[in-house]
Order: C-alpha cells, then structure tokens, then sequence
C-alpha cells in the first residue's frame, strides 16, 4: 500500500497510538535500500513509477496546513511520525525536515511526539544520527543478527552489516527503541536458535531503552509467511523481560 500524500492520517498505530504519518519517498513509489518481505509497500520493483521527492519546503507546508486543521477540529494526536514509502532518511532534506517539524509540532501539537521509523542504515552518518537524536521516538530496525540471515528478510542493498548498524546505534547510549519483526518465511525463523540468540545478544549490547518486538499485520509480498501470536513472542524474549527489558509486544 502506497500513500499517495506526504502527510497522511492521523491513523492509528499499534505502537504509536493516534499516528500523523510523513511520508519523505514519492508519493506514487517507493525508495528504500531493504527489500522486506513482509513489507506492507510491496517490492521495490513494483515502486519505480516515481521517483520525485518531496523537499523541506513541501513537507513544511503540508504538514503546517494539516496540523492547523487538526487543531481547528480539536483532533488529537500522539506522535508525528516518519515511515511512509521506504526509507525516510534516504531524503536528502532529512535533517532540515526535522528540525521544521520539531517547531511546527512544538507550535501547534506540543503534546505529541515526534517519531521516526528508520531501518538505521545511516545512523552512521552525523548529520543523520544528530537529526534521529532531537526527535523523541528515533524507533530503529534490526530483524536479524547477521548479514546473511538479513539477507533472508531484508533483502538490503550490498554492504548491509547488522553488526556495523548496532556499531552506529551505540551513538544513542541507550536512549533510542529497537524494532524488531518476528516471523517465519521458508528460509528464515525468527524463534531460532541462530536468529534468537543473536538478536538477544545485540540487544544486551545497545540496551534500548524500549524494544518493540511485533509481527505480520497486513499483506506481504512475498506468499507464504506466518506469523507469532503475542503469546508466543512473550515466551520467545522471557529471557530478556526476566533480565528487565522494557519490551512491548504487538500481535
């Protein structure tokens, strides 16, 4: 499902609650370095049509007009969130756009948070980790331990490292949420042993300071993959909500 607005909603999120989306990809495509099979935009592939970005004018403006109404309406919302069609720190506006949002929000919505759902790709890059550090939910992705089980889920562009991602999100101290989504495909298992106890081991190292473990919700691309119920990934993290992890789970 493609979102054909650069700001769309509010709907509301499983995690979030009610949810004003951004969207920094085109409206009629989609640009990401992962491929996720389970992604609710479809393949890459099948996203090409356009390629046009909107700028930092453009999403400024927008979300200026819809946030107006909001207020005009007496419609509340609990977070401004980038996710959209893709990636939105592949925007090259990235940082400015935060810091016009953080002021528009602080100007008409101050209750609500500004969040962020990034694959952490390019946490690494200063101006990039700087803009994820000024917003209050800067909610990173990693599904899997290593570059070849990420292979299997992701399907990311050449060069994708888990290690080397978890290496940039250690910049945080902590103080970011880790995404994770657990499901089975016929080649990956979120519930082994090699996924697992290395994911957990990742975990233990960056010590986020909330962990969002979730699972399949809305058709995927690719056929074929099931889903954990809630109770199932309750037992699958035990260790770690034993160790005191602050963990949300979303069936």
């Amino acid at each position: 499902m493609l979102r054909e607005t650069t700001v769309f909603g509010p709907i509301h999120s499983r995690r979030l609650g009610s949810s004003l989306g951004i969207n920094l990809l085109p409206q009629n495509g989609k640009i990401c370095n992962f491929d996720c099979i389970y992604c609710e935009c479809g393949w890459n592939r099948d996203g090409l049509e356009d390629r046009k970005l909107p700028t930092a004018s453009d999403v400024r403006y927008a979300l200026e007009s819809k946030l107006h109404s909001l207020g005009t309406e007496g419609t509340r919302i609990d977070s401004i969130t980038f996710s959209g069609d893709g990636e939105p720190t592949l925007n090259p506006e990235f940082p400015q756009i935060i810091d016009d949002t953080i002021a528009l929000r602080d100007r008409y919505s101050p209750k609500a948070a500004v969040s962020v759902l990034s694959n952490a790709t390019r946490a690494h890059i200063p101006a990039i980790f700087e803009a994820l550090r000024k917003v209050d939910n800067p909610i990173m992705k990693i599904d899997a331990p290593t570059a070849e089980l990420a292979a299997r889920i992701n399907r990311p562009a050449p060069g994708y490292d888990p290690l080397r991602v978890a290496e940039a999100l250690k910049q945080f101290k902590g103080n970011f949420v880790l995404q994770t989504m657990f499901l089975k495909s016929s080649d990956f298992d979120s519930s082994s042993p090699e996924v697992l106890d290395g994911w957990m081991e990742i975990v233990r190292e960056l010590h986020p300071r909330e962990i969002m473990v979730y699972t399949i919700a809305r058709p995927t691309p690719q056929q074929g993959l099931e889903k954990f119920t809630e109770q199932q990934m309750r037992q699958l993290v035990k260790p770690l909500l034993d160790e005191g992890f602050n963990i949300s789970i979303k069936g």
